[in-house]
């Protein structure tokens, strides 16, 4: 096999940030804060709660993993906008002095379509070229996402896929946002 001169060891950083609600991109909870931290990791992991249990209250009053997941997207979608307002106007500006930057202010303008639409920018179909130009952005909707399926020990016990949120968690997941059941994700982190 191959021995290399050094070994450096893979290692990943978990920083637990409180919940983003509903209204964030506009400042509600901890708002820009909140997006503020998360704006510099490298990937997400969105816990989803799938468990239902009277004496844990949710924020909206009611478990449903569909809207909490549509929920949060939509709040990254909304702050990825306002990145590319902010962007598409300093590129506006500069177009004045440099004509070249035309195909990227064409670029900026169908991403931003597409986010209106509500999908996330990690959707948007590019080429190789195109995609290099975004990912210089700091789009939080472009990001790796994880779900981690918060479920009941129950849950386990009675077979995952009867739980009516996990099922919607499995439904609206695509094939680049793997899901980790929450013994998956204990085991990764080393227990909580």
């Amino acid at each position: 096999l191959y021995n290399p001169v050094k070994i450096t060891p893979a290692f990943i950083e978990f920083v637990d940030i409180a919940g983003l609600v509903k209204g964030a991109a506009k400042g509600e909870g901890l708002g820009n804060k909140f997006l503020a931290n998360i704006r510099e990791v490298d990937a997400l992991i969105h816990v989803v709660r799938c468990f239902s249990d009277d004496n844990v209250i949710h924020v909206d009053g009611s478990v449903n993993a569909g809207r909490d997941i549509e929920v949060i997207n939509l709040e990254l979608i909304f702050s990825d906008i306002e990145i590319l307002d902010r962007r598409i106007a300093r590129v506006e500006k500069d177009m004045k002095g440099d004509r070249t930057l035309a195909d990227e202010l064409a670029l900026l303008k169908q991403l931003k379509a597409h986010l209106e639409e509500g999908k996330s920018a990690r959707a948007f179909v590019c080429d190789e070229e195109e995609k290099e130009i975004i990912s210089a952005l700091p789009l939080l909707s472009n990001k790796p996402i994880i779900y981690a399926a918060n479920m009941s020990e129950d849950d386990f016990v009675e077979g995952v896929e009867n739980n009516e949120n996990y099922r919607q968690l499995i439904k609206r997941h695509t094939p680049r946002s793997p899901i980790l059941k929450n013994a998956a994700l204990a085991f990764l982190v080393g227990g909580f």
